[in-house]
């Protein structure tokens, strides 16, 4: 199943982040965040609140490296966290 879902994935650079993030970040932080949008290698990653986007941000050269490592290549040059508005994270699915 795994290797349909992989075959069936988007070739974008955000689908690949989106892959990717989990198990850079780890399951904790994958469970309060996720990137949400790229371009030119800035990824916007939304946080389930600001206390978490706070966070991230100050984790942020970490897992930047953990996610280039994680995609083998330097495609994220920037990450910017923000927080979902209030109420969307719960409504909101997971990647």
């Amino acid at each position: 199943m795994a290797a349909l879902v992989h075959e069936l994935a988007p070739a974008t650079g955000l689908a690949a982040l989106q892959r990717a993030w989990p198990g850079a970040v780890g399951g904790l932080i994958a469970a309060q965040a996720h990137p949400s949008a790229e371009r030119g290698g800035i990824v916007t990653v939304t946080c389930s609140s600001s206390v978490w986007a706070q966070e991230l941000t100050l984790m942020g050269p970490d897992l930047m490296g953990r996610l280039n490592e994680a995609l083998g290549s330097v495609i994220v040059r920037e990450l910017r966290f923000r927080a979902a508005p209030a109420g969307a994270w719960a409504k909101a699915p997971s990647p």
